[in-house]
C-alpha cells in the first residue's frame, strides 16, 4: 500500500496519513498484525516532523486501530468498538450525506456512491492476520527504503510488496 499526501491540502497531514490507514484497512491492503514503518522513519520518508506522524499514529492508537509499544514499534490492530460508536458515526455519515444532499447530489447517486464504496470493503471478519498475510511486514523494513529512488515525493509505500498497491 502507498501513502499519498498533499500538503497543500486543507486536511491537515496528520488526518491524511489516519485516513488512509483506515481505509487500507478497509479494503485489505493492511491487515491485522502487520507492522506500520516507525515513526520516525515515516517523517523521514515524508520530510515531515516527527510530531505530525505520531499526532497520527496516536489517534489511531485511541480508536483501536493500531497497537503501539516500544518492543514491536506500531502494529495493526482491530478493537471491538467502544460504547456509544455507532450514534457517533451515525452522526458522521449524516453530515457527510446532507453535504452531498445540499451539493445537489440524487438520492439514488448518494445510494450508489455509498454502495459503490462500501463493495469495495473486506469484511471484519475477514481481514487477514499478519501470519496469513505470510511474511508480509509494512515497511520499516528494507523494502521500505529512504527518500530516494524515482518515488515522487508524498508517496511512501507501507507494504514490502514488488508492485505497486
Amino acid at each position: 500500500m502507498l501513502l499519498y499526501l498533499q500538503p497543500d491540502s486543507d486536511k491537515p497531514l496528520y488526518q491524511q496519513i489516519r485516513d488512509q490507514i483506515v481505509t487500507g484497512l478497509a479494503t485489505g491492503q493492511l491487515f491485522v498484525g502487520e507492522s506500520l514503518p516507525p515513526i520516525r522513519q515515516l517523517a523521514v520518508d515524508f520530510g515531515i516532523h516527527y510530531h505530525t506522524v505520531h499526532k497520527a499514529y496516536d489517534q489511531l492508537r485511541q480508536e483501536g486501530l493500531i497497537r503501539l509499544n516500544r518492543r514491536t514499534g506500531a502494529v495493526i490492530w482491530c478493537d471491538p468498538p467502544p460504547p456509544g460508536f455507532a450514534a457517533q458515526w451515525r452522526e458522521q455519515v449524516r453530515v457527510l450525506l446532507a453535504e452531498a444532499w445540499v451539493k445537489g447530489m440524487s438520492p439514488d447517486d448518494i445510494l450508489a456512491t455509498c454502495a459503490d464504496i462500501v463493495r469495495s470493503f473486506q469484511p471484519v471478519g475477514g481481514l487477514r492476520s499478519g501470519a496469513e498475510a505470510g511474511s508480509k511486514q509494512a515497511a520499516g523494513n528494507a523494502a521500505h527504503g529512504g527518500r530516494g529512488g524515482s518515488r515522487p515525493p508524498g508517496r511512501v509505500r507501507l507494504d514490502d510488496e514488488g508492485g505497486e498497491s
